[in-house]
């Protein structure tokens, strides 16, 4: 793992850098929905990216449920009270849940981690959608800006000794290694990180920037905190002993063979009617044949109805 290094997906890459300078230069209102993996949905108004989503980062209500500077409960009364509105921003601040400044920096994060996610990840391609963008910054941030910092952190990351991606390494602590002082966040992964968790899951759990878990992974890669666990070793496949098993067939000589029979250069002629079938060919003419001596059932009737006429 120590040799992957990141390529950056021209192709993908070059569709999404087109579409978004396309939607500043005509300033539109709407939604870009990103195809790819894990792909997503930017938000913008008058050319400006107000919100991003993406299933490959964690967005501002789960950075701030799961880090806990919101409980669920607070959140649910804040969502109750303003009508089930999807952003209660101003219901946050008037209660005291948080500040102002806190939460657009949350917001900001969001908006930068999941154009990060969508670039690092595969894009087949975008479709512009005349929608109602879903805000979550009242500035927007420039198109240019965010493609800029979302290279600058990929290449960051392909930097470091042991770079991972969010969606691909599952990494597991190391046994029997004196940690020694760890940060709250390496604590944090090192709970977490079970060999099935990428950089992506662990984000989500914590309440973490997916980049931010990705870096500080990495790191604890190269500090012998954390290990890749090797691909599992294929069966080896051997072949049977002799005289058992299933042989392939050897192909007879050519002179044993069986001549074809010769191809007539005449088609075969095609009747105009359909062959008429002779009574007694299918062997049950006699069970369907009527019973010659006996009453008819015209006659059974008679009797039941009374004597025959």
């Amino acid at each position: 793992m120590a040799g992957m290094r990141y390529s950056l997906d021209r192709v993908g890459y070059d569709l999404l850098a087109h579409a978004l300078h396309r939607c500043g230069r005509e300033e539109f209102s709407g939604q870009l929905r990103v195809a790819g993996a894990p792909g997503g949905t930017l938000h913008l108004r008058a050319g400006l990216v107000v919100g991003a989503e993406s299933p490959g980062a964690p967005g501002p209500e789960t950075l701030l449920l799961r880090s806990g500077r919101v409980s669920g409960e607070q959140w649910a009364e804040v969502v109750r009270e303003s009508g089930g509105e999807r952003w209660p921003a101003t219901g946050l601040i008037t209660r005291g849940h948080t500040g102002a400044a806190q939460l657009r920096v949350v917001c900001v994060m969001a908006l930068y981690d999941a154009v990060f996610a969508i670039v690092a990840g595969r894009v087949h391609g975008c479709e512009r959608v005349e929608a109602e963008p879903f805000a979550t910054v009242a500035v927007g941030e420039t198109c240019v800006r965010l493609l800029q910092d979302a290279t600058r952190r990929l290449a960051a990351l392909a930097t470091l000794p042991h770079p991972l991606r969010p969606d691909r390494e599952r990494p597991t602590p190391v046994p029997g290694v004196d940690h020694g002082p760890l940060s709250p966040l390496q604590r944090a992964l090192l709970d977490q990180a079970d060999g099935r968790s990428t950089a992506r899951d662990l984000a989500f759990r914590t309440g973490r920037g997916v980049y931010t878990v990705a870096v500080e992974m990495a790191r604890m890669l190269a500090d012998g905190l954390l290990e890749c666990p090797e691909a599992p070793v294929p069966i080896p496949v051997r072949p049977p002993p002799d005289g058992q098993g299933v042989r392939q067939r050897r192909p007879e000589p050519a002179a044993s063979r069986a001549a074809p029979p010769p191809v007539s250069a005449v088609p075969p002629a095609v009747p105009d009617e359909l062959p008429r079938r002779r009574p007694g060919a299918s062997g049950i003419a006699e069970a369907l044949a009527p019973e010659r001596n006996g009453a008819s059932w015209k006659g059974f009737f008679r009797l039941r109805n009374g004597a025959p006429k």
